[in-house]
């Protein structure tokens, strides 16, 4: 078999691309011949490096780094991003069995639909947002910090200001859904897309959203790239731990300040536009970026939970994962994929987006024995049905089997349970 994998960048500079890449190397491993495209250029993470992984790139510019006005045109409909993938697709040696797409807002845009379509290929989209259903990606309200209720562009989803931005980029990202949908849906009449879910709670959402709409749906779990090993010892370390990028509708805010309360240190690994706000919370500590391999070394040494307390409806954030995968509690917002996979009370909590929900159990995470248990249970756990790259590639395996027409998966579904 023969994969052609989408994306924007080469590097996991968000979850999207983490998980495309991964999936790539997964495949690779497996003896799947894969063809990596990405959209914009350069480097390409030392994953990739793989004899069964060729890389594309069709040297495009991230949106985010044009001018506004030249950003929001190639945003919406990126004429030259379809251009060099048709040109690409054809002039692969090899023509690919299937294609899957992980992200196209940064720099391939909408205008890539009707490419795939012509191909004539099966397309499947791993869905790690909700850019497919609405407009802001996030179906989350940040003029009013919470969960969007409104059905994406009904009138009162016109009306609201929820874009992060302003009115305007709002406006062109309900111009981008427009020209989006009317390219699936001219294009996809009679092939439908295959859409990948990684938590039951987006796909339940989802599915809700796009009722009508020429898919179908399936629920297969992010790989956990963690190697396995004795657990971590949490209760020998300190701080509770945030990875990610540090904005309020992914709850950095909360995780400093409920620590702090708890009486407890915090580590940031990452950035974004809170980050001085964090440094002025005593017993915050930011440390930047860091490579996977490093990241899992300062969670051993100084975590003693990891948090994700989203605001938003977050598809499935993998630091949890890898956190359980490792032996470290978690602590998740209710309104996060990853909270599927928390025992509450069992291997970390789950609890409502909110400073004193947060803090009451930062607070528990202050005797020594609970954590020490929390933390066992969660490597055994996680490790009786792990979410490995391997299982990861077997899943997609059967997808593309059943998208291909050489297995009937109609309604294919796998998902460990942790």
């Amino acid at each position: 078999m023969h994969v052609g994998i989408l994306t924007n960048f080469a590097t996991p500079k968000g979850g999207a691309e983490k998980v495309a890449l991964e999936s790539a190397r997964g495949l690779a491993e497996r003896g799947v011949a894969v063809t990596l495209i990405h959209g914009a250029d350069g480097p390409a993470d030392p994953m990739l490096d793989h004899p069964g992984i060729r890389r594309v790139g069709l040297g495009l510019t991230d949106v985010w780094e044009r001018p506004a006005w030249r950003g929001a045109i190639e945003g919406i409909w990126n004429r030259e991003a379809a251009r060099r993938l048709d040109a690409a697709l054809a002039a692969l040696p090899v023509r690919p069995d299937v294609l899957h797409l992980h992200q196209w807002t940064r720099s391939l845009s909408p205008a890539i639909f009707p490419v795939l379509a012509r191909s004539g290929l099966p397309v499947a989209i791993t869905l790690h947002d909700y850019f497919l259903a609405c407009p802001n990606g996030v179906y989350y309200r940040f003029d009013t910090a919470e969960p969007c209720t409104l059905r994406p562009v009904s009138p009162g989803c016109l009306a609201a200001s929820c874009d992060p931005q302003s009115r305007a980029h709002k406006a062109v990202r309900v111009a981008r859904y427009v020209a989006q949908w009317a390219a699936i849906t001219r294009g996809f009449d009679r092939r439908p897309i295959d859409l990948v879910h990684v938590s039951d709670g987006s796909r339940t959402r989802i599915e809700t959203m796009m009722r009508g709409a020429p898919v179908r749906h399936h629920r297969i779990d992010n790989p956990v790239r963690v190697e396995r090993a004795a657990p971590a010892d949490p209760a020998a370390n300190d701080a509770i731990a945030f990875v990610g990028r540090f904005t309020r509708e992914k709850g950095a805010d909360l995780v400093a300040q409920g620590a702090h309360r708890a009486g407890l240190p915090s580590l940031f690994i990452g950035d974004g536009p809170l980050a001085d706000e964090l440094r002025a919370v005593p017993g915050a500590e930011v440390v930047g970026w860091r490579a996977p391999a490093e990241v899992e070394a300062l969670l051993r040494a100084r975590a003693r939970a990891v948090a994700a307390p989203s605001r938003w409806l977050e598809t499935g954030p993998l630091t949890v994962y890898e956190a359980l995968a490792a032996g470290i509690p978690a602590v998740a917002s209710d309104r996060a994929g990853a909270a599927e996979k928390i025992r509450d009370g069992e291997t970390g909590f789950v609890t409502a987006p909110d400073l004193a929900s947060l803090s009451g159990a930062f607070g528990r995470l202050t005797d020594d024995a609970l954590v020490r248990r929390l933390g066992a249970a969660a490597h055994a756990r996680a490790w009786s049905a792990p979410m490995t790259l391997a299982a990861h590639a077997d899943a997609l395996c059967d997808l593309y089997a059943g998208m291909t027409g050489t297995a009937e998966a109609p309604s294919f579904q796998r998902s460990a349970v942790m």
